[in-house]
């Protein structure tokens, strides 16, 4: 079957006239990432019953509520990189603080890394900043951070809830 080529042209023009154009795609990709992380993240925390924020599956591994604390501290200190809005103060969590402590945190640092992603554009992304260890990088490097360490956090956590006969948030049915 031959298609002559002025009707390929129309849906090929037709095909490039949906597309959506994006204004800051890398921005708002990440945007993507970060917000189902955080749901995910979020809801594994609160799917994981208090009296197991201590479970740890070897003794060299961290325990639950360390990935809580430190997802909720990491988030403050990267997207603080990504922002000029000073970041919530999460020093005071630990991985022994109550769960409800531990889940408010969390939450605090996702709604602080929303709002830092809201505001900042593709643009931005070679400005220099002030990595970890001092080192100057440029800012897109606090983004990567930012996604490869929820997704890997997240990770950490669906294993520790199946470890314990849960289904991570993840794989559950949508209602």
């Amino acid at each position: 079957m031959r298609i002559p080529i002025g009707a390929m042209v129309c849906c090929l023009a037709a095909m490039v006239g949906n597309a959506q154009q994006v204004a800051n795609p890398v921005v708002s990709s990440s945007k993507e990432i970060v917000t189902r992380q955080a749901a995910f993240i979020v809801a594994a925390a609160d799917e994981m019953p208090a009296e197991k924020y201590a479970y740890r599956p070897t003794p060299e591994q961290w325990s639950f509520g360390k990935i809580v604390a430190h997802v909720a501290q990491a988030n403050s200190h990267v997207c603080a990189m990504l922002t000029d809005k000073p970041a919530p103060d999460e020093s005071a969590l630990t991985e022994t603080s109550p769960k409800v402590t531990l889940l408010t945190g969390l939450k605090v640092s996702f709604d602080y890394c929303g709002t830092a992603l809201d505001a900042l554009q593709d643009s931005q992304l070679g400005d220099t900043i002030t990595f970890f260890g001092g080192a100057k990088k440029p800012r897109a490097r606090a983004l990567v951070e930012l996604t490869g360490d929820l997704e890997d956090h997240y990770s950490q956590m669906a294993g520790y809830l199946r470890l314990n006969g849960m289904l991570p948030p993840s794989v559950k049915p949508k209602k």
